[in-house]
């Protein structure tokens, strides 16, 4: 029996594991410091009172209504591994209650930016279509093979969205000289200039870019917000690349856009995941396709696992989560992200 001494946390972080997220030496450290209850999220109205009122921590997101908080005596944060933040669970007591709710989100930003970097320069160039035409012997040497190649040196470019993904693109885009525009109607002008971005309006990006970068979390209001007129605002031969969240795109008119050659794409994230077989984005030319595998690195993911680690052993002195990005009271009940079903 493990020491009663040792204060409990309830592990649901599912589809994620405890595995996935701490390394051999960091799960041993918090097995070693904590009392681990793993249950899955339909299990926890189910535990005896007496594990839910000393439960000290939660890793993952499940659903919590009034009557589970009220039973959750002693918690004092929420950790959610699962990085989209779900409307599930009462926020406004959880705050009134002075209960963190954290995110790991941030460790996705550089592969995920990475990734970014790597697709426009893809669509810029052609790399893959050359590559799979030279397979199948119908390659174009020199010149012939770059009649619609651009460079991203110089190039407009337009983000959509600056939280963490946004600004570690601004990072990794920094050495080719680009003009980047900014739209995120939740950050002040202030920031962005701090940023060395230009802070514009959606239309603004949408008409003045080479390259749009979509890294903007899915709300109750901007639900498919990127839609047939935008698209057809940018200008011919403009590549538009999904990185956040699906929902966020009328991905219908984002594939008719495609299709009538009027922009290229390129997207990590889609409407149903996985994608049904028959989909016609498939197979669809002038779209560049990754199956949601943009963060999903093993080093993000222990990366998350020091993070937790390290947040609640701040928390267990009596000090705030340091290392996490907390939940704001404002916004997140405005979150509509969709669980992912697969890491």
């Amino acid at each position: 029996m493990t020491s009663p001494e040792k204060p409990l946390v309830i592990s649901c972080p599912a589809p994620r594991s405890l595995e996935l997220i701490f390394s051999p030496e960091k799960l041993e450290s918090l097995k070693n410091r904590y009392r681990i209850v793993e249950i899955t999220d339909e299990d926890l109205p189910g535990l005896a009172d007496d594990v839910l009122a000393e439960a000290r921590y939660i890793i993952g997101q499940p659903p919590l209504s009034h009557a589970d908080l009220a039973r959750l005596k002693s918690l004092k944060a929420i950790l959610n591994v699962e990085s989209n933040l779900l409307n599930n669970m009462p926020y406004d007591e959880v705050f009134a209650r002075g209960i963190h709710v954290v995110t790991t989100g941030a460790v996705f930003a550089v592969p995920v930016a990475e990734i970014g970097l790597g697709m426009a320069l893809d669509l810029a160039r052609g790399i893959t279509d050359a590559d799979l035409a030279f397979r199948e012997g119908r390659e174009l040497w020199g010149g012939e093979g770059n009649r619609s190649a651009r460079l991203l040196t110089g190039a407009d470019i337009g983000i959509i969205g600056f939280g963490d993904l946004g600004k570690a693109l601004n990072r990794v885009l920094s050495g080719f000289r680009a003009k980047i525009r900014v739209y995120d109607p939740w950050l002040p002008d202030a920031i962005l200039h701090e940023h060395g971005v230009e802070p514009a309006d959606l239309g603004t990006v949408m008409r003045e870019s080479d390259v749009v970068f979509v890294v903007a979390a899915v709300t109750s209001e901007n639900r498919s917000f990127l839609g047939a007129e935008g698209f057809a605002m940018m200008r011919k031969g403009a590549a538009f690349i999904l990185l956040s969240r699906a929902d966020v795109v009328d991905f219908e008119a984002l594939m008719k856009a495609v299709e009538s050659g009027h922009i290229l794409a390129a997207s990590d994230v889609y409407p149903e995941e996985p994608l049904p077989a028959g989909h016609p984005v498939r197979k669809l030319k002038g779209f560049l396709r990754s199956a949601h595998r943009a963060g999903a690195l093993d080093v993000a993911f222990k990366k998350m696992g020091d993070m937790v680690l390290d947040d609640m052993e701040f928390m267990d002195r009596g000090l705030p989560p340091m290392r996490l990005r907390r939940a704001e009271r404002e916004t997140v009940a405005r979150m509509r992200s969709k669980p992912v079903s697969v890491n």
